[in-house]
């Protein structure tokens, strides 16, 4: 499985990108994977191929309007691991509150 961080950017909307986020995730949502908007981008897990052609889809979306787009995209590969959305940040959660002890 796949944790993949998306940020997208169209260079040319403005100040204010959130109508174009929310068309995004929008897609993403719709994709069926799990996933989790956060301040600055939106982590999806899946394998490979479907995290993947999900990007390219929102890439796409966006350049229907927007001559430029950029985008950071971070991919963390661990192949048998499921969950790993949620496991990681209880994860780290779970030693705070050991350490705390």
């Amino acid at each position: 499985m796949v944790l993949l961080e998306l940020s997208l950017v169209p260079m040319d909307a403005g100040e204010s990108v959130s109508r174009q986020v929310a068309e995004c995730v929008s897609l993403i949502d719709r994709s069926g994977l799990a996933y989790e908007l956060h301040a600055m981008g939106t982590i999806v897990e899946g394998d490979l191929p479907e995290v993947l052609a999900l990007m390219q889809s929102c890439i796409e979306h966006v350049a229907k309007e927007s001559q430029r787009v950029t985008c950071s995209a971070k991919l963390d590969y661990r192949p048998g691991h499921t969950g790993r959305l949620q496991s990681k940040v209880q994860s780290v959660r779970d030693k705070m509150t050991t350490s705390n002890d």
